[in-house]
């Protein structure tokens, strides 16, 4: 009897050990779970939905300037007023539709020279020795060493007439008076190529490191030149590193303040300086919200239905 009681006893010993083990295993993949998702609601869904708060009230004079959405009245009644006027307004004004068609073109322009510049940059980096590989991709991450402020500071003394390329090209005769650098959309655009530039180098080099170096070696054996064995088989192996860069560069470059204040000058009317505006010298902050989430849903959504059919087409796809 002693013995089949000790058996039982340490039986269920071992199974309390289980049952403590398992529930530790649930615990810690709760929360390598719940720290991506405890990060994002932190610091995106609440800050979201505190502008979307302020993007529905009334501007007012005052701290806060804006409005409460709900409102108590003696018979215990909630009352939400919703105000759609800022959405309106938006569509109304020829301003911000300009501001958003600006944004666009400019983002758009500097996300097609980042890949032109970046792509070739990535491919070489992915098809040099390790050692070299790690002092290229060095190279690429120095600039965040560096305040963001002041290296778009440095191209105001690179670009203006006074500055050290009209001092050069004066010099050597290239031109007669300075050239108009400073102040317009050139400016912007390449304000915006160098800074995101390396958000696009970054995802290409990941994509196309990871291309297996027998799909080429195949497609050189059945007779494929190397200019179309790029186009059959890298080009489009490497199209989501592409992707995943053109959207680093595109998004920010959208909503960008610094770069079109600095080198845009008061011509440039993107909407980062025009919510800049509302919130700090009209103090409209209600519209300015509205502004805000107008252009994320304007930039989120196409991009969120785009990469949804790039998977189903990468799913449909048969294997290598």
């Amino acid at each position: 009897m002693r013995f089949f009681s000790a058996f039982f006893s340490a039986k269920s010993f071992l199974l309390r050990v289980l049952d403590f083990l398992r529930l530790r295993t649930f615990m810690g993949k709760a929360a390598v779970v719940a720290l991506p998702y405890g990060w994002h609601i932190i610091f995106f869904l609440i800050p979201f939905l505190i502008v979307l708060k302020i993007s529905f009230s009334q501007s007012l004079l005052g701290a806060p300037p804006y409005s409460d959405l709900f409102s108590w009245f003696e018979d215990d009644i909630l009352q939400l007023r919703l105000n759609l006027g800022n959405y309106f307004y938006l569509g109304e004004d020829n301003l911000y539709l300009a501001a958003y068609w600006e944004s666009i073109r400019l983002s758009g322009f500097a996300t097609l020279i980042s890949l032109l510049i970046g792509y070739p940059i990535a491919y070489g980096i992915a098809r040099v020795t390790p050692g070299v590989r790690i002092f290229l991709l060095l190279l690429i991450i120095l600039p965040f060493w560096t305040s963001f402020l002041i290296r778009v500071y440095a191209w105001i003394g690179l670009l203006n007439n006074g500055g050290l390329i009209n001092t050069l090209l004066l010099k050597t005769g290239m031109i007669q008076e300075p050239l108009s650098l400073m102040h317009n959309d050139f400016a912007v655009c390449l304000g915006i190529v160098y800074s995101y530039l390396p958000f696009m180098i970054l995802p290409l080099y990941v994509s196309l490191d990871k291309i297996n170096p027998r799909l080429l070696e195949a497609a050189h054996d059945l007779g494929c030149k190397p200019v179309k064995s790029f186009f059959l088989v890298t080009l489009p192996l490497s199209l989501r590193g592409a992707i995943a860069g053109g959207m680093l560069v595109f998004i920010p470059g959208v909503g960008e303040y610094i770069i079109p204040e600095l080198l845009g000058g008061s011509e440039s009317i993107m909407v980062g300086k025009i919510l800049w505006s509302e919130f700090f010298v009209n103090r409209d902050w209600p519209l300015a919200s509205a502004l805000a989430i107008s252009m994320l849903v304007l930039l989120v959504l196409p991009i969120i239905i785009f990469q949804r059919l790039l998977s189903s087409e990468t799913e449909k796809a048969p294997p290598l």
